[in-house]
């Protein structure tokens, strides 16, 4: 378990959870921002509306699920900047145990419709989550990775798949593994990473 030293300046969480993606209308259905729409459906669910901070890098709310109380945010900044908002938002809400940051994203190396929850390990070249670890200066954080499939060898780059959008055959694929995700943080809200990972990476 890995803790940090800070004076909380918010409202305490239980769980934070970030999506990563890229802000502005241009990339809202690309596939880089999986991580937005799961946020996007617990905020629906949950009556929530997310606001920016002023010193966040983030738009964020915190919603109740059962008893607990769960931050949950998407940065304002770039993707592979994401560790900016990260930062902000872990000392805002007094998390402590690093593994109480969820952090949502979308995953080249699982085929669309499949998702998988872990701790710490590889961050697999996401720029994203390596801008987190260094503002954190750990990789001890939790992270659920939004299986959105990668191009036929050959044909394109990683890259400029994540920046395209979903076929019309991926999307119905896609919004059932976001409505999946979204009920892992559920669970996780309420439960432990194990008892999660146990429930939910087998789907």
């Amino acid at each position: 378990m890995v803790r940090r030293k800070h004076e909380r300046s918010g409202a305490p969480a239980d769980l934070l959870v970030i999506g990563l993606g890229n802000p502005g209308e241009q990339y809202a259905k690309t596939r880089h921002n999986a991580g937005f729409w799961v946020v996007d459906e617990l905020v629906r669910r949950h009556g929530g509306r997310l606001r920016r901070g002023k010193r966040d890098h983030a738009e964020s709310d915190v919603i109740r699920i059962g008893d607990k109380l769960v931050a949950v945010a998407v940065p304002i900044t770039f993707y592979n900047e994401a560790g900016r908002a990260a930062g902000a938002l872990v000392q805002r809400h007094g998390i402590i145990d690093v593994s109480r940051l969820l952090v949502v994203h979308d995953e080249l190396d699982l085929p669309v419709g499949r998702m998988k929850l872990k701790i710490g390990g590889g961050l697999a070249g996401n720029n994203g989550l390596k801008s987190i670890r260094a503002h954190l200066r750990s990789d001890v954080f939790s992270r659920l990775r939004v299986g959105v499939g990668k191009p036929e060898s050959g044909t394109m780059t990683g890259r400029d798949w994540v920046l395209k959008r979903p076929s019309r055959a991926e999307r119905p694929l896609l919004e059932r593994i976001v409505a999946d995700a979204a009920d892992a943080v559920e669970y996780l809200a309420v439960s432990d990473i194990e008892a999660t990972m146990n429930r939910f990476n087998s789907r």
